[in-house]
């Protein structure tokens, strides 16, 4: 069986080197690396004005889509004011990552939110977020230190999607977050959520093959099972997805 592609979105960020400053798109090494170690063939995804138009030709290269962390989705981008610690990437990216959760969710192409991504899929599925979770919460266990990601646990569904994934029903994990999932999109059922302050952790689509997103960050781990369960759907789904 073929190596399966698999999309990996890209930050749009300014980045200073050599004395330049230009506009970028860059990913940690963290995800390439994770997907390659799980037998996928990592391909970096900007956007394009083309794919922008229409994603169909870009899809059907890749046999599943992982939509990285970064940046705050724009408050815009589910029809709410920016709180005062929201800060926004580019629209393109926004607009782009949006884009391929929606017509991944329609060609059922196996598609895995991370962070960041798994908010980009909430909203994708027209959810709303909690812009700020340190308003509500005594203890904020989701983040650390800049450059420290945070460890806890989350509780998972029994025969939830993201409980095959993981490998359990108690998972440590490792975080570094502000926002979370508000109301929940239309469609995606909530199936992990953080011990002890109940945060939501995980949606996922039960009527898609493998559609779910996850607040921590699994690619952060290499003892972590879900990127490797995510590669193994892709590459079962390889050939069998409908231009």
């Amino acid at each position: 069986m073929r190596t399966p592609n698999i999309g990996i979105s890209c930050n749009v960020e300014d980045v200073t080197y050599f004395g330049w400053t230009e506009a970028a798109a860059l990913v940690p090494l963290t995800y390439v690396d994770a997907v390659a170690r799980a037998g996928g063939r990592p391909l970096l995804l900007a956007p394009t004005p083309a794919d922008l138009a229409d994603p169909s030709e870009l899809l059907a290269l890749l046999d599943g889509v992982l939509i990285t962390g970064g940046a705050d989705l724009a408050a815009a981008t589910y029809g709410a004011e920016p709180h005062p610690e929201t800060e926004a990437t580019s629209a393109e990216r926004d607009a782009f990552e949006l884009l391929l959760v929606r017509r991944a969710a329609e060609l059922d192409l196996p598609c895995l939110g991370i962070c960041r991504g798994m908010q980009v899929v909430n909203v994708a599925y027209g959810g709303e977020l909690d812009q700020h979770l340190a308003d509500r919460l005594e203890d904020d266990i989701h983040r650390g230190p800049v450059g420290v990601f945070a460890d806890h646990l989350v509780d998972v569904e029994e025969g939830s999607l993201a409980a095959r994934a993981a490998g359990g029903t108690r998972v440590a994990v490792k975080s570094w977050h502000h926002q979370g999932v508000g109301r929940v999109g239309e469609g995606l059922r909530v199936t992990a959520r953080a011990e002890g302050d109940g945060t939501t952790e995980a949606v996922e689509d039960t009527a898609r093959r493998f559609m779910l997103g996850v607040l921590w960050h699994p690619e952060e781990d290499e003892a972590d099972r879900l990127i490797a369960a995510f590669v193994e759907e892709c590459r079962s789904a390889s050939g069998a997805i409908a231009p």
